[in-house]
């Protein structure tokens, strides 16, 4: 990320996005490593797209418990095809 590319409204870091939404800041680097999030590392910090963050607090509130269903996402029918 260079410095001209980068817009402190659009970017925030881990710390900022936990304050922001509840979860931890080891999450949003577990959810970083899975690529859920799209992210920039610049020096030590992790930056992340404070709408991509809000998008994903907010789809999660709406999921609710379903999304610890691992059922949801249609592993059952892609389980079956391979059988």
């Amino acid at each position: 990320m260079t410095t001209e590319n980068f817009n402190p409204v659009e970017w925030i870091t881990t710390k900022e996005a936990a304050d922001l939404t509840g979860y931890a800041t080891a999450y949003f680097r577990q959810l970083i490593k899975r690529s859920r999030l799209q992210a920039k590392k610049r020096g030590r910090d992790w930056f992340l797209k404070k709408a991509e963050v809000l998008a994903y607090a907010e789809k999660m509130q709406q999921l609710g418990p379903q999304k610890y269903n691992p059922w949801r996402t249609g592993a059952r029918q892609r389980k079956k095809t391979a059988e």
